[in-house]
């Protein structure tokens, strides 16, 4: 630290044993350390929880090191910057005055700057003969320095913690995929088991996955998606092998693919939620939700919709969202409330919910404005398309194939 001395502040602001340590911790700065400024910084932006440290006042540290000529941190240059005030707002994005005083007190509070006050309090920097700085009175990034390895450190395993969530979010996905699926060719190969009820435990793991969840509740309900998965992989096993023991294997393939010629195979769950999103279209950084049931199953809930479709049937999404749209001409829902609910359920959603006041049309005085409270409150996040689809499937019992 210059001078390898203390110092203490000007005017009222009080000097603390926290200062105190700070100044001691950075006079023991070995005088060949150096570090590039910026990495140290992105590494304090990745860290800044962990250090407790607000944006605002890294805004401030970023003007800050705006001020320092060099490119690296290192005593020999000096660490002491001596801006005014009015001169770090500019750098700060016009920054208010008192607003820059207390971010400045929030960076020297955790240990990574230090004030250098001079007798009047005023930032300024004295020079020799030679034009060379003799001694700088203003903000001194000794700490900064001093702790750039505990930074670094701390970022590192941010970074870790990180990929290790992404890793997690990976697997729930791929691990909700696969069961989609399965399910889905459990239901239409006719295995036995109570397949509405696995669906309904499937996403009951889904829809209880919060928006902010920790990697621990993330692995969580990966564990219980993986067991579910499981279970159904050993029930499918069987199935395999009981057809096995009853026909050849040229004949078991054939079975296997040609049993249900219409079998529905766009199943995978899409990756983003809007049920819920904020009006600004923000995505939350969370696992995602289903966007839509399996295909099969929708239509095993909603037969009437089928008559809509090309030819009388609806084999992809896509003849679904087709057919959706004629009947919501049908049924006297406007243009703008479908658009609308497109863009706050997502498509096929918005398809399926269409679909499913079709089989309900009878009991719906106004479907425009029923399909408008649905779509706001699915806005709010109070709306789950789950509970509507699986009482129909209830309802139209008979269209379901055998499920034990």
């Amino acid at each position: 630290m210059e001078n390898g001395s203390v110092t203490t502040p000007f005017g009222r602001r009080p000097m603390t044993l926290g200062m105190l340590a700070n100044q001691i911790a950075a006079q023991q700065i070995a005088p060949e350390k150096s570090v590039d400024k910026w990495k140290l910084f992105r590494a304090l932006c990745e860290a800044r929880v962990q250090i407790g440290i607000s944006d605002r006042a890294l805004s401030v540290l970023d003007a800050l090191l705006s001020f320092y000529p060099a490119a690296q941190l290192n005593e020999a240059q000096g660490l002491v910057v001596f801006p005014s005030n009015a001169q770090l707002s500019v750098r700060a994005h016009g920054m208010a005055p008192a607003t820059l005083r207390r971010h400045l007190a929030d960076l020297v509070q955790a240990g990574l700057i230090l004030r250098k006050d001079s007798p009047n309090g005023k930032r300024y920097a004295r020079k020799d003969r030679d034009g060379d700085i003799e001694q700088a009175f203003g903000l001194s990034l000794a700490p900064l320095l001093a702790r750039a390895e505990e930074i670094e450190a701390v970022a590192g395993q941010v970074r870790a913690e990180q990929q290790l969530l992404r890793v997690t979010k990976e697997r729930i996905t791929l691990c909700r995929r696969d069961i989609a699926k399965l399910i889905e060719t459990a239901m239409a190969e006719a295995a036995p088991g109570n397949w509405e009820q696995v669906f309904l435990q499937f996403r009951s793991i889904i829809t209880g996955i919060a928006r902010n969840a920790t990697r621990g509740q993330l692995e969580a309900a990966l564990e219980e998606l993986e067991m579910l998965r499981e279970e159904i992989i050993n029930i499918l096993e069987m199935l395999v092998n009981s057809q096995k023991t009853s026909a050849n294997e040229s004949h078991t393939e054939r079975h296997i693919q040609n049993s249900n010629p219409q079998t529905i195979t766009e199943l995978e769950p899409l990756s983003e939620t809007r049920v819920g999103q904020s009006r600004d279209n923000k995505r939350p950084d969370v696992i995602p939700e289903l966007k839509s049931f399996p295909l099969g199953l929708v239509l095993q809930a909603c037969p009437e919709i089928a008559m809509y479709g090309q030819g009388g049937a609806i084999a992809t999404w896509r003849d679904l969202m087709t057919a959706a749209v004629v009947v919501r001409s049908t049924l006297g829902i406007s243009p703008s409330a479908y658009q609308e609910a497109c863009e706050v359920l997502g498509p096929e959603n918005a398809a399926t919910v269409v679909a499913c006041m079709l089989e309900r049309a009878g009991h719906i005085n106004s479907a425009g404005g029923y399909l408008r409270t649905l779509t706001d409150r699915a806005r709010k996040g109070e709306f789950s398309l789950g509970p509507m689809v699986m009482a129909l499937l209830r309802t139209n019992g008979g269209h379901l194939k055998s499920v034990g």
